[in-house]
């Protein structure tokens, strides 16, 4: 079995999705995602972009796996599920001790020079920012709605003289989480390494997803086209209901602690 997992795996451990009504970032904020372009092209953005991310930065960093994570870690080791493709860029599944993973959209754990491709740990970059804006020291991001990229709300008034570095291997490459952002197309590689894992698979189970963006909604449709078993399990409507085999409206925790509790049954 094949597990791509979305931002509904990790709400348990304090990160908001964006999209379930009522719930999700989008409905209870004005807040929208950095288009890429946006970010490249415009300095301003890309300081408001920084501000804001330094500020969750220290929540983010410790947020830790939930049951759903553990589970999923488990039924990998018991070979139950071969890999997970995630959509999460928060490493929770690598915490939880799952090693067969593919990060379809990246990391927020890293920082990525868009001159030179030097790539870092975002650690290292948060300690660049202190060293760059010492007054904003006071800030540890508690108070703030951290999105699931690590990003919280502040207005741009809140960000004007927020310094941000240059690239410290070439010196003045443009930083960018090493995540993909909206308007940005995956690594080829990715893409393919995606599909290589669904051609391998035997059923896919999709959690905590809507399945909005093409880069996962493809996997399924790859999915349908071998004929391989769709099982879809989120709080909300997903764009790929109409395509799956098993589709349950439920939180991701309480349905995988009773599918590992059924399966604990035929060990």
């Amino acid at each position: 079995m094949l597990v791509l997992t979305g931002a509904g795996v990790s709400t348990e451990s304090g990160l908001p999705d964006y999209r379930s009504e009522r719930v999700g970032l989008y409905a209870r904020t004005d807040r929208r995602p950095v288009e890429f372009q946006t970010f490249l092209r415009n300095e301003e953005a890309r300081r408001f972009y920084w501000a804001r991310n330094f500020i969750g930065w220290p929540y983010f960093s410790q947020v830790q796996p939930n049951t759903s994570h553990h589970i999923l870690a488990d039924w990998a080791s018991n070979k139950r599920l071969f890999a997970i493709i995630t959509q999460n860029v928060d490493r929770l599944h690598h915490r939880a001790g799952c090693n067969r993973i593919l990060e379809l959209h990246g990391t927020s754990h890293y920082v990525v020079c868009l001159t030179c491709q030097h790539r870092f740990g975002r650690a290292e970059l948060q300690q660049m920012f202190l060293e760059l804006n010492p007054s904003w020291a006071v800030y540890d991001g508690k108070e703030k709605v951290v999105a699931p990229d690590g990003d919280v709300e502040l207005s741009p008034s809140q960000t004007q003289g927020f310094k941000i570095p240059t690239c410290p291997q070439c010196g003045d490459g443009i930083l960018k989480p090493d995540v993909v952002f909206f308007g940005e197309n995956l690594p080829p590689w990715r893409k393919t390494e995606a599909a290589q894992l669904v051609d391998n698979a035997d059923s896919l189970l999709c959690l905590g997803t809507s399945l909005q963006t093409f880069s996962s909604y493809r996997l399924v449709l790859q999915a349908c086209e071998r004929k391989l078993p769709v099982s879809i399990v989120n709080i909300g409507p997903t764009r790929a209901d109409s395509l799956a085999q098993l589709r349950l409206y439920s939180r991701i925790s309480t349905t995988l602690e009773m599918a590992d509790r059924l399966l604990s049954k035929y060990k």
